[in-house]
């Protein structure tokens, strides 16, 4: 065991992690035991690439809407109509049920001052909720793991959960990181390895590993923490395995993972999930149309599952994209990055189902551009404070206005 210590401490193992799968390095502390004081979850979907929110809720009595679109509009008979001007892109019928009773809320015109146009950084921006001109290193959920760990100390398990490869920036804190997991079955069987047993082995043995600052005590650190919830994740999973007809896709095996988990009642309080796709500047109809059905097949599932099982009631639901689309079409049958977009909030605890706010104006527009209304860090605060239980400053940085959704 000395040799095999003494080669990592000399390899590049400690810096560049090149024999250790990339999920070893998403902790750096050991995660939360238990979940926020009210055991409420909370369930984030990005819609990545910036979805064309007006496409998405349609403005079917409006005529600047179909003069700005005349090849890419959803036409009125194709609308699944939701209130007596708005309605649902048709691949979206499936969340019609949802939205009529009551476990669906719009709020439309959702961006921030000075809004950015790239891709990363306009995602950056909604990950960190940083102002436009400023950068940060840690995400908002990331931030509240770290708050989390501060109230009650940090323990064994984990308290946040990205079903994914790797760590988006939206769950990476300071001091508290959540836990990237594709399927726990998979992440049981690599870290179960004989060369990872070894080095807990080594660790449990060497009174040497145990110095925080040392780098290969945080190496070793990392993988007795990673080990320890891979198996928590793994017996949880095992608990309830879901009848309901979730889509055969990626992302609704990724719902379905997550509600098996919530249904078995793992010790996480925030779930994150993405479905990429969505920068539509070439061919936009069919494109859009296929994403949107798999959201709203697999999200209706997703619902319906945690209805049965008695944990609607537990869990917010919200989905956001990094930007909207322009107003006007392209010579592309697309559409170019935009700006403010709508965000969906859903489950059973909503104050405000239906449309929180009014349509976007679309003749009062900047440059072409639709004007935000609501600043999205207002969404989160609200979120922080009434569904989470935590405070929204300390966590954003300064105060934004709360709304009346939960």
């Amino acid at each position: 065991m000395q040799n095999r210590r003494q080669f990592l401490k000399n390899s590049a193992l400690v810096t560049s992690s090149l024999l250790v799968p990339s999920f070893l390095t998403n902790l750096s502390c050991a995660p939360i035991s238990r979940k926020n004081s009210n055991g409420k979850i909370l369930v984030v979907v990005q819609l990545s690439g910036g979805n064309d929110g007006l496409n998405t809720i349609i403005p079917f009595r409006n005529d600047i809407y179909y003069n700005s679109r005349p090849k890419i509009a959803i036409h009125k008979q194709d609308t699944a109509r939701i209130s007596d001007d708005l309605g649902l892109h048709p691949a979206l019928i499936p969340l019609r049920s949802i939205y009529e009773q009551g476990w669906m809320s719009i709020i439309n015109s959702v961006g921030y001052p000075n809004p950015n146009r790239s891709h990363f950084r306009s995602m950056e921006i909604w990950q960190t909720a940083s102002d436009a001109s400023k950068y940060l290193s840690t995400g908002w959920l990331g931030r509240y793991l770290d708050a989390q760990c501060d109230k009650q100390g940090c323990g064994a398990i984990h308290n946040g959960i990205e079903v994914d490869g790797t760590l988006s920036l939206a769950m990476k804190g300071e001091r508290q990181k959540a836990l990237a997991v594709n399927q726990p079955r998979q992440l049981y069987k690599a870290v179960n390895h004989s060369f990872f047993k070894d080095i807990v082995h080594t660790a449990n043995h060497h009174h040497d590993l145990h110095h925080d600052n040392d780098p290969l005590s945080y190496l070793y650190k990392t993988v007795v923490e990673t080990i320890s919830s891979a198996e928590y994740v793994h017996d949880k999973a095992k608990i309830y395995r879901s009848n309901e007809a979730y889509p055969k896709n990626k992302f609704g095996k990724h719902l379905k993972t997550i509600a098996e988990l919530i249904v078995a009642d793992i010790e996480t309080s925030v779930f994150y999930v993405s479905l990429g796709g969505f920068d539509t500047h070439v061919n936009q109809i069919n494109q859009q149309a296929r994403l949107l059905n798999i959201y709203a097949t697999a999200m209706k599932a997703f619902l319906q599952d945690l209805k049965y099982n008695n944990r609607l009631s537990d869990v917010l639901v919200m989905t956001f994209s990094e930007f909207g689309r322009r107003v006007a079409q392209n010579a592309s049958n697309g559409t170019d990055h935009g700006t403010a977009n709508n965000v969906f909030l859903m489950g059973e605890n909503l104050k405000k189902a239906g449309f929180y706010n009014q349509a976007p104006d679309l003749s009062n527009l900047d440059n072409g551009e639709l004007k935000y209304e609501i600043d999205f860090r207002s969404i989160y605060a609200t979120v922080l404070k009434r569904w989470l239980k935590t405070s929204p400053s300390a966590i954003l940085g300064k105060k934004f206005p709360l709304l009346n959704m939960v």
